[in-house]
C-alpha cells in the first residue's frame, strides 16, 4: 500500500456508483480508509437545501460499504482539509478530480504535503451524480423538489 491512512469528505446523498469508485479507488491506494460524511446542518449551510437522505442514514451507509474503514462526522470544526488533517493525521487525501485545478484546493494541497500529507485526484464518474439522480426524479414527477 502507498499510503497508511487515507481520508475522503463528503455528502453521499442518495448513495451511487460514484461514490462507490471513490471508496474502491482509495482503499485500494491505503491500508485505513476514513470517510467524513457531513452533518445535515453543514449541506444546508453550503447547499441552501437539506440532504435528501438524513446524516444518520448517510452515515449508516458510507459505514456499511465494504472498503470503508471508519466513517466520520465533518463538522464546522472538521470541514477544512487542514482541521481535518489536524484531527485525524492522513496520509492521503481523495477527491473526485471535478476539484482539481481549483486554487483553493490547490493552496490546500500545498498545505497538506507541508504536513506530509499527499491529495490524491481520480477521475470523476460521469455517468451517474448525485444531481443527475435528482434531476432524474424531479423529470419523472414532473415537478421541482426543494431540495
Amino acid at each position: 500500500m502507498k499510503y497508511n491512512k487515507g481520508y475522503c469528505a463528503g455528502v453521499y446523498d442518495l448513495f451511487h456508483i460514484g461514490h462507490v469508485n471513490l471508496f474502491r479507488r482509495a482503499k485500494e491506494q491505503c491500508n485505513y480508509l476514513m470517510v467524513g460524511v457531513l452533518t445535515d446542518e453543514l449541506v444546508i449551510h453550503f447547499k441552501k437545501n437539506p440532504p435528501y437522505v438524513p446524516f444518520e442514514e448517510r452515515i449508516q451507509m458510507v459505514e456499511a460499504c465494504k472498503y470503508v474503514d471508519e466513517a466520520v462526522p465533518v463538522t464546522f470544526e472538521t470541514i477544512g482539509k487542514i482541521d481535518a488533517w489536524d484531527r485525524y493525521h492522513y496520509d492521503a487525501f481523495f477527491s473526485g478530480d471535478d476539484y482539481e485545478g481549483n486554487p483553493v484546493w490547490m493552496e490546500e494541497k500545498r498545505l497538506l504535503n507541508e504536513r506530509g500529507s499527499d491529495v490524491i485526484f481520480f477521475p470523476y464518474t460521469q455517468t451517474t451524480s448525485s444531481t443527475k439522480i435528482k434531476k432524474a426524479i424531479e423529470a419523472q414527477i414532473g415537478v421541482k423538489q426543494d431540495k
